[in-house]
């Protein structure tokens, strides 16, 4: 569950930021974009998204830009859960305890005779 939010090694990089922004001199549309609508919920640094949001909506800001700050901002707020996870007792994963289930299983048909 390492990255249920969004997935693949560069998380933000399967969110869509619009058909209208095809270049980077392209002005964006902020308003609807998924990128934004993240980092406006989890960035703490508004001034900074704000900037990005002009700079965006003018045009001159391509879309990696915004992508990898809200990467950096999603992975910093989840550093402290992955963090104390492993800590807590009586959590695994529902995956594990399946597999687990399963091995024992296959080690009594084993077993059978």
């Amino acid at each position: 569950m390492r990255r249920t939010i969004l997935t693949g090694d560069r998380p933000t990089g399967v969110l869509h930021l619009g058909h209208s922004h095809l270049r980077v001199t392209d002005p964006g549309r902020v308003e609807g974009n998924p990128v934004f609508a993240y980092l406006d919920a989890f960035d703490p640094d508004t001034s900074a998204v704000a900037e990005l949001k002009a700079r965006y909506r003018a045009g001159g800001l391509g879309d990696v830009i915004p992508k990898r700050r809200l990467t950096e901002v999603i992975e910093t707020f989840l550093e402290p859960i992955r963090t104390r996870r492993p800590r807590s007792p009586g959590i695994s994963s529902p995956c594990a305890r399946s597999c687990a289930r399963a091995r024992r299983g296959a080690e009594r048909g084993r077993r059978a005779p």
